[in-house]
């Protein structure tokens, strides 16, 4: 699985999904998946602006619902985000049941769970920063409902080697797979597994009955654990050597759209707090993903720091960012970013947001 960083191969991939085609095999191991979420994950990409491709295909809506539904569902987790902040990093609806630990399986950091498509899938993800959707709700089902480790570790190992990592998608998707984001948890067994992802496997511990699942006591292969650690290496600072006469556009983890402001005279700086990536740490993988996606930005200045500290140096009223959660202590002009649809706030469920979004398709 190959991600190009440079935007002209981001652009000929918008011009290559097939939505249709997606709709009818997106849930198998080599379905035809868009390849677009890391992208839309660091923000040089809008879910809109793919959502306008698929529109502008004038196919049938029943071609194209599973697809825009899909973009929808990563909306809806950042308008959860936006709505509920740092809650999203407990359980946000339900206190997750049967938890035995606060830790994480050590086999599953080590690809040594002894489901091979599982093992083979984790081994893939370590040298890609790609795990296929489906898997990844296997994969959070096998630590949480099987190994019954809490979700949030996890969930941290799980984004910080996503090229795609997204904190809102990634910690209430684990937890509406934990039954804590939801009404029951998510259970996938040996058979769902080699149906989606063209195994042969059996007698393994999710080698069982659906029935079997609530009783099934922690296999051994999942009693050991460990706890997640992480600490972010992050690059050195460029000499910032800003026009203090222009105004200047802070770009983020989440927002490092080349279109952005794109034919304005100001300074661009990418910003990376220390702070933040102490808070939710990710691998070099997707770091270095992230720095390569800036490059698309003319003349951009990486800056490692508080924001307070870009502060000190600059005029409060001529910084200017664009909205997302994870920057809501920022001080300046703040530009909305694009959505698919007009629905904005908090909903309970997906559907129950779907449901309005939906209107504004007919």
């Amino acid at each position: 699985m190959n991600f190009p960083s440079d935007i002209t191969s981001i652009l000929e991939r918008i011009q290559s999904i097939d939505p249709k085609k997606y709709g009818a095999t997106r849930n198998h191991k080599s379905g035809a998946v868009t390849r677009l979420s890391p992208y839309i994950a660091r923000g040089v990409i809008s879910t809109k602006m793919v959502f306008q491709h698929i529109l502008n295909l004038e196919l049938a809506y029943f071609d194209t619902v599973k697809l825009i539904q899909e973009l929808a569902w990563r909306d809806y987790w950042q308008q959860v985000w936006i709505a509920k902040g740092t809650a999203i990093d407990n359980d946000l609806k339900h206190e997750q049941p049967h938890v035995s630990h606060h830790k994480i399986p050590s086999t599953l950091i080590q690809a040594q769970t002894g489901i091979e498509a599982v093992d083979q899938a984790i081994l893939e993800f370590y040298n890609t920063g790609y795990m296929h959707n489906h898997m990844r709700m296997y994969v959070a089902s096998i630590a949480c409902n099987i190994g019954h480790a809490h979700w949030f570790q996890p969930a941290q190992w799980m984004y910080a080697n996503l090229l795609d990592g997204d904190w809102a998608s990634n910690a209430l998707s684990w937890q509406w797979v934990a039954g804590a984001n939801a009404n029951k948890k998510y259970y996938a067994n040996q058979e769902n597994i080699n149906n989606f992802f063209e195994s042969e496997q059996t007698d393994t511990f999710l080698d069982v009955e659906y029935d079997q699942f609530e009783t099934l006591k922690t296999p051994k292969l999942l009693l050991h654990k460990e706890q997640f650690e992480l600490k972010t290496e992050l690059p050195a600072s460029n000499d910032l050597a800003l026009n203090k006469e222009l105004p200047t556009c802070v770009y983020t983890y989440y927002n490092l759209d080349p279109e952005w402001r794109k034919n304005e005279s100001v300074n661009r700086v990418l910003i990376l707090e220390p702070s933040f990536f102490d808070k939710y740490p990710v691998a070099s993988k997707p770091l270095d993903f992230a720095l390569a996606l800036s490059k698309n930005i003319k003349d951009i200045h990486i800056f490692v720091g508080e924001f307070s500290d870009l502060q000190e140096q600059l005029d409060s009223s001529r910084i200017i960012f664009k909205e997302h959660p994870s920057n809501q202590h920022f001080i300046g002009k703040q530009d909305e970013r694009d959505w698919m649809f007009s629905v904005k706030g908090y909903y309970p469920s997906f559907f129950a947001f779907w449901k309005k979004c939906n209107k504004e398709l007919d």
